[in-house]
């Protein structure tokens, strides 16, 4: 996660970095954001990238984990 916005009014993108640069530094893609300050917490999640990229062996950090286990993946729509 990447932190944005200004002093005292976080929010983060979810991001795809390479595991030696910084927590802010160059990326590689923005899977989604979180906004803790809305009520409710607003996340944005593409879930299809993000399988992607786990299935190329990037490991989501701790806190991204915690929100995949809160908002599962969709279900697909029965015809």
């Amino acid at each position: 996660m990447a932190r944005t916005g200004a002093k005292k009014q976080s929010s983060y993108r979810i991001v795809v970095i390479e595991r030696a640069k910084a927590r802010d530094g160059r990326f590689v893609e923005i899977l989604g954001h979180y906004n803790a300050r809305r009520n409710p917490p607003e996340l944005v999640l593409n879930r299809e990238r993000l399988d992607y990229w786990v299935g190329r062996g990037a490991q989501p950090s701790e806190t991204v984990r915690s929100f995949l286990k809160k908002k599962p993946a969709a279900a697909p729509a029965h015809s």
